[in-house]
Parts: C-alpha cells; structure tokens; sequence
C-alpha cells in the first residue's frame, strides 16, 4: 500500500495534470468556433468551383486535347496520395483515422500492383507513416509556424503537385484529410483531384445548366483548373482544422473528467490511509495505557 506522502503527491500531480487538460479543453472550443465557421465557409465555394470545371469540359469538343489536369495522363499505374494530419498531437483519434483510411487505400493500390507516392503534409501523418512506408514518403510538408490556415499555404502544396505531375511523376492524385461534422464526430475522406472527378460530387444536376464561357473553355480551364486543385487542398485544411480542434475539444474534455475521478479514487484511498495509521496510533496508546 502506498504512504500517506505517495498518494498525497499523486493526487497533487493529477490535479495539475487536470489543470493543463482543462486549459486545453477551453482553448480548443475558442478555437473551434472559428475553425468551424471557416470550414463550413469553405464548402460552397470549392463544390461550385467544381460544378464549373465539370460544365466546362462537358462542353469541350475535342476531349484529347484537354488540359493534362482534367483528364490526366491516360494512365492508371502511379499515384500520388497528399495524406494532411495535423502538426500536434493530443487531439484524440484525429489523426489516426486519416491513417487508417489512407492504409486501407494504399493496400488496395498494393495488391493491384500499382507505384505509390506520399506527400505528407503535417508531422503526425509522417511519423505514423514513415515506420511503414518511409521509402514511398516522396515528399514533408509542414505548416507548423502557421498561426492560422491560409490559401498561401495551401498553395504551396497545390504548386508543388501541378510540378510533379508536369514532370510527369504521376497519373493519379488523391488527398487524404477528416470532414468536420461536429465536436465528436469526424468523417475521413479521400479524394481525387487529378484528373478530376465527380464521384464526390452531389450536385449532378448543376452540371447539366447551360453556361456561355468567354473566351473558351480550353483558355478557361487552363486558368482554373491549378486554382481548383489549390482550392480544394485548401477546403481539406479548413475541414482538418475545424475537424482537429473538435477532436481535441472532446478528447481534454475525456481526460478531464477522467483525471476528476482519479483524484476522487486518490482521495477516498488516502482519507482510508489516514485513518487506519489513526486508528493503529490510537490502539498502541490504549495497549501501552494498559499494560501500566
């Protein structure tokens, strides 16, 4: 059994402990709001991008001669997977998850013989992966001095992308991030960003709308399409902040309540300790009283 000295430090060191996961717990929820608001902000934009690029190249003629980033190479043998985690920990299972689904993808490329690429983007995501597919990790990109998500950040990785396929290192890209739902729950995603696609697209009916481009859609698509891959790498970082604060949020709020009944558990054992040291204290006196 532990001294009266032992428990008396250990529930001291849970409370401190209990402290810190509040302070965190509050700062995530300050955090969260904002993140939410942006993310939520986000959508429309990057699903109408989307619908836009999808009209135009239905209107375009000759589909060989489409730009590269709409139809990709003709290939289906190397792939490129952007997994984006976050740069810090002690947000639950949010980065896990984002593991989890791009494993589950990279299996399935394994046994279809297909060539694997990563570029991770976040800290987290790489020291997960790097044990496994160190060799495949092409790429380490992380925003850890950004005090906020921003488009200028979420270009860098678009940039470095468009490079890579321009080099031609790659027929199929696909980014890996969480979809923020609410505070506990987090939907992982993957999606295809080169060439495009709409399998993730629920807006079908927006595609048969008719529009007039000037000047034509080849000139247009050019323009939009490196926007499109940085606009939506930057909807995945906005879905990843609000996603990883709402975690985090949940997860100090478990650990709080947690360290709450640990130092209860403490408390009830040391006030027992307490007493029976009294108690054996008290019968000494009385057997030594008697014994006069």
């Amino acid at each position: 059994m532990a001294s009266l000295d032992d428990l008396k430090k250990r529930i001291t060191s849970v409370k401190s402990t209990q402290k810190i996961t509040k302070a965190m717990k509050m700062v995530a929820a300050a955090k969260l709001k904002r993140a939410q608001e942006s993310a939520e902000k986000g959508r429309p934009y990057s699903e109408k991008m989307n619908n836009i690029i999808l009209n135009l190249s239905n209107g375009i003629s000759d589909k060989e001669n489409a730009p590269k980033l709409l139809n990709g190479t003709g290939k289906d043998q190397t792939h490129l997977c952007v997994v984006m985690t976050s740069d810090r920990g002690l947000c639950g299972g949010f980065n896990s998850n984002i593991i989890k689904k791009a494993k589950s993808y990279f299996s399935k490329l394994s046994k279809d013989s297909k060539e694997l690429k990563i570029i991770t983007v976040g800290s987290k995501g790489n020291d997960q992966l790097k044990r496994i597919y160190g060799s495949k990790i092409i790429e380490k990109i992380s925003f850890k001095n950004s005090k906020y998500v921003n488009y200028f950040d979420a270009e860098k990785v678009g940039k470095s992308i468009i490079e890579k396929f321009n080099n031609k290192e790659f027929d199929v890209c696909t980014i890996f991030y969480n979809q923020f739902k609410n505070v506990i729950t987090q939907i992982p995603q993957a999606q295809q960003i080169i060439p495009l696609n709409d399998e993730n697209n629920n807006k079908g009916d927006e595609l048969n709308e008719s529009y007039e481009f000037e000047p034509d859609e080849d000139e247009i698509l050019n323009n939009l399409l490196p926007k499109n891959i940085s606009t939506q790498i930057f909807k995945a970082m906005l879905e990843n902040s609000a996603s990883e604060q709402g975690a985090r949020m949940s997860a100090m709020d478990n650990a709080t309540r947690n360290a709450g009944e640990m130092v209860d558990k403490l408390t009830i054992e040391f006030n027992r300790s307490r007493q029976a040291a009294i108690t054996k204290e008290l019968i000494e006196i009385i057997s030594g009283a008697e014994s006069l």
